[in-house]
């Protein structure tokens, strides 16, 4: 396909295309940037770019990194990355970070807690702002995803923020969504969501050598919460979600994790579930683009932004019911309700 003009001090799509297929990191990182933006302009060239490089994507392990503040996600990646790039693969962390509500600001620190990935040159860290988005997760994961499998990333790590926010995002566009927790799982089991055991494909007791008899009693109280939660067969094709000890700081377990996740994908492909789970993956990624462009068109519509602020103080004075406000703003938008 044609490139539209080249803008100036912005390489053109052929050049984008080139430098991310080649791994050239600043143009790389500078495409990211481009999928990051908000500006209609840089939106269309991000989209002609992603065409260019949708051949060569889908190749990568997707894998779905979460757990709470502390349970050291970033140290334990650190580890797990430097181990897989030792084994020759090339590793892509998308680590997604918290955005302040107030100034939008992101702390971006990952890569002071990623030393080693960070120099490794088989490895690429990538901090990106959350945005406020469910989850914690950039509303523009999914294209860096491509990004970093065209330029030749065969694992994919997605770090998500973990505030106790849902989860569903980033388990609904990786192939394995491993959970992070910390010894002491008497307490954490009662405040932990339900969800997010229900989401996991491989749990992980880190830090599990600062306090190993902890950290037992953690693995066999997760245990037999899947077991509750699931029954004798299992999670998701009787796929049995494995608990596991290991520290990021030392490096025990890690290795026997990976072989976990491993395992886990080998299941969803000898039940034809992994490529059914992949084209569910694109098909709720368009849904949900439409369905987040609808929700700004109805935001920015002037007749729903005339009519908003009476109809937001009626409601909150009592004199009309969230029903009927709803339905005089789609009206207003032109929806039959």
């Amino acid at each position: 396909m044609s490139d539209p003009p080249p803008r100036a001090g912005k390489p053109s799509v052929a050049e984008y295309a080139a430098g991310v297929r080649a791994c050239d990191r600043m143009l790389l990182g500078r495409a990211l940037t481009l999928i990051e933006s908000n500006t209609a302009g840089d939106q269309r060239l991000a989209q002609e770019l992603l065409i260019e490089l949708l051949p060569y994507t889908g190749g990568a392990r997707r894998i779905g990194i979460t757990g709470v503040p502390g349970v050291g996600k970033s140290t334990f990646i650190d580890t797990l990355g430097s181990l897989l790039t030792q084994r020759g693969h090339r590793v892509a962390v998308l680590a997604i970070d918290p955005t302040s509500g107030v100034t939008q600001g992101s702390i971006l620190g990952d890569k002071t807690r990623m030393a080693r990935l960070v120099r490794d040159p088989q490895a690429f860290v990538r901090p990106s702002p959350s945005g406020g988005s469910l989850g914690g997760v950039a509303r523009k994961t999914r294209e860096s995803v491509l990004l970093c499998e065209a330029a030749g990333f065969d694992v994919v790590l997605i770090e998500t923020v973990g505030v106790g926010q849902s989860e569903t995002v980033v388990a609904d566009m990786v192939d394995c969504f491993l959970v992070l927790m910390l010894p002491g799982a008497g307490d954490e089991l009662q405040g932990i969501k339900r969800g997010i055991l229900e989401l996991a494909d491989v749990i992980a007791v880190n830090k599990a050598d600062a306090s190993p008899e902890a950290a037992r009693n953690a693995k066999r109280d997760y245990s037999a919460a899947l077991r509750v939660m699931h029954g004798a067969g299992g999670g998701e094709h009787d796929w049995q979600v494995p608990v596991s000890l290991v520290s990021g700081q030392s490096g025990d377990g890690v290795e026997q994790l990976w072989t976990k996740v491993q395992e886990h994908r080998a299941a969803l492909q000898q039940s034809g579930r992994f490529e059914q789970k992949r084209r569910e993956q694109l098909r709720g990624w368009m849904w949900s683009m439409v369905e987040r462009r609808v929700l700004a068109a109805l935001h920015e519509h002037p007749a729903v932004r005339g009519l908003a602020p009476q109809l937001e103080g009626d409601v909150l004075a009592g004199k009309l019911t969230p029903t009927l406000g709803a339905r005089a703003l789609l009206e207003a938008f032109g929806i039959e309700p």
